[in-house]
């Protein structure tokens, strides 16, 4: 599988007062993962928005808590595709922290049009970035 890897630290901002990392935190730095897996590929989301007049909006998603993330922890966000659609994806997104799975999340995020926020068809382009990405069925 290829993923887009995005290292990040948890800060005293993204905590309790225990040290444990919110699990809103946890959304928080998925979105970056995946804000930042589009800036990898070659889009961003500003020029989607204006050039190609789409957003992408979250339909579904879930995570599991797997283990705490910790003050200070120096985590990485894989973020892979699992499945492409003509109008949706689901991105799967894992949480290391060193060699340990600590959470994961699949989110299924919507192209819409950016007037109307009704479905539209992802770009072609698109597509093809997405594939490079996309997780190999388990035989």
């Amino acid at each position: 599988m290829t993923s887009f890897n995005l290292p990040l630290r948890v800060y005293y901002e993204d905590t309790d007062a225990g040290g444990v990392m919110y699990h809103a935190s946890y959304l928080r730095f998925a979105e970056r993962g995946r804000t930042e897996f589009l800036r990898h590929i070659g889009y961003d989301i500003g020029t989607l928005q204006r050039d190609e007049g789409l957003l992408f909006v979250a339909r579904h998603l879930e995570i599991d808590y797997l283990k705490p993330a910790m003050l200070d922890d120096a985590l990485e966000v894989c973020t892979s595709i699992q499945i492409i659609k003509n109008s949706s994806f689901v991105m799967r997104q894992i949480f290391m922290r060193r060699d340990e799975k600590i959470a994961e999340l699949h989110v299924t995020l919507v192209c819409v049009d950016k007037n109307t926020i009704k479905p539209l068809r992802l770009p072609d382009s698109l597509k093809s970035k997405f594939s490079n990405f996309l997780e190999k069925a388990s035989a």
